[in-house]
């Protein structure tokens, strides 16, 4: 693609950036647009993956046809085979009319369907068939239609894990992604992260009639240095918050520390740590030092079992026939040797409970999952945006985890 072609796009978008993998993205969605080819947008949450599927249907000969935007996540999914390929009058409760769905209104047009990757199995199947042969039946009904979409998909999830996981069809994911293109996270973009600070910052000022920011050199590479685990949607939040709450215009690396988050594990790029010292980077280093503490517990139990029979075996050797014992001598365990016989397990019993460990040691994925969860909402402080972010994982898949573990309030 030429270079003014290119600006041309970049200005008619309100686009920044000149980093290679984003102009390599529009490159390749300006190339895709005449035809009717599906696409897989893949990228991190807020790396503006919605520009990609409005640039291919407004340079397509489906631009003057319907577009629609559908974030899939966040339909219920009961409803969401209704929403997508309509209903007849009285399929279920609440259908009192017929529904086209998104596939009827948008015949002829573009259909984006982001955050593919949490529909249903059951609604991947429908998917595929439209995708396939343009073919589908609304909810309740026996009649098939047809339909011409065009669709574009986009996902942040990892596609190949849910696949092996059984969470989504391989036969549909090769189906969306006949071209695919890889939208470039934030912290990727070298300088374009300072750009599009600047853009954020003249928008506020302009908004809101004030002076614009303007960054020091050392605060542009500390800007540059951050991970930004939000993308652009995090880099505006935070160019808003300093346009607003600095009083300084003249934004040093000091003001801008104030207002970047100093959580290490999860927001700061990897540095070296001195020997001795040690960063959970990932959920499995977590879950490791879970079954390290665990295993610590056991073996405590163990030498505290081992001290009780040591006890038990004093108190069977010094004791007199039918004599009461001591309340001084085990006044912990009991008051004497009957009450002793009946509540411990023989010298035998006792021996084979100590041997429990690979029981207790082989944990509960479930259980595992729960504290993980309830770990990252207590880190952010009950956000469960945030929460989800930080596990990795969409708002529906958070939600459907509190609803399973019996967290949601």
């Amino acid at each position: 693609m030429k270079t003014t072609e290119l600006q041309s796009i970049k200005q008619r978008y309100n686009i920044v950036g000149n980093c290679d993998a984003l102009n390599r993205a529009l490159d390749v969605a300006l190339q895709v647009a005449p035809t009717d080819l599906s696409v897989l947008i893949v990228g991190e949450s807020g790396v503006g993956k919605e520009i990609i599927p409005r640039v291919i249907h407004d340079n397509s000969p489906r631009r003057r046809e319907k577009y629609f935007a559908i974030n899939c996540g966040s339909i219920p999914e009961g409803t969401i085979d209704s929403e997508l390929f309509g209903h007849v009058k009285g399929s279920f409760t609440g259908a009192i009319n017929d529904s086209p769905g998104y596939f009827g209104v948008a015949n002829k047009g573009t259909l984006f369907l982001d955050e593919v990757g949490e529909l249903p199995i059951a609604t991947q199947a429908r998917l595929l068939r439209v995708l396939e042969n343009g073919e589908y039946i609304p909810v309740g009904g026996t009649e098939i239609r047809k339909t011409d979409v065009r669709i574009v998909a986009a996902t942040n999830v990892n596609i190949r894990q849910a696949i092996s996981e059984g969470r989504f069809r391989e036969d549909l994911y090769y189906r969306l992604n006949q071209v695919p293109i890889q939208m470039p996270p934030l912290r990727e973009r070298g300088e374009d992260i300072v750009l599009l600070f600047r853009l954020f910052a003249m928008q506020m000022a302009e908004k809101y009639h004030m002076d614009k920011v303007v960054l020091t050199d050392e605060a542009k590479q500390l800007l540059m240095r951050y991970k930004w685990p939000g993308n652009v949607r995090q880099l505006k939040n935070i160019t808003e918050q300093i346009s607003i709450l600095s009083p300084e215009r003249q934004i040093t690396q000091q003001t801008l520390a104030r207002f970047i988050p100093q959580d290490q594990e999860t927001t700061q790029l990897a540095t070296i740590h001195s020997e001795g010292e040690h960063s959970f980077e990932n959920e499995r280093e977590i879950l490791y030092k879970i079954l390290f503490e665990l295993r610590s517990n056991v073996n405590d139990m163990r030498r505290e079992m081992s001290t009780l029979k040591k006890q038990m075996e004093d108190v069977q050797v010094s004791k007199p026939a039918q004599a009461p014992l001591p309340t001084t001598q085990l006044a912990p365990i009991g008051s004497n040797i009957s009450t002793i016989d009946a509540r411990m397990p023989s010298l035998e019993d006792a021996e084979a409970e100590e041997y429990v460990e690979p029981e207790v040691e082989s944990l509960n994925l479930s259980d595992l999952g729960r504290q993980m969860l309830e770990k990252a909402l207590e880190r952010n402080g009950g956000n469960r945006k945030k929460a989800a972010l930080e596990l990795g994982i969409s708002d529906r898949t958070l939600y459907r985890r509190l609803k399973q573990y019996g967290l949601e309030k």
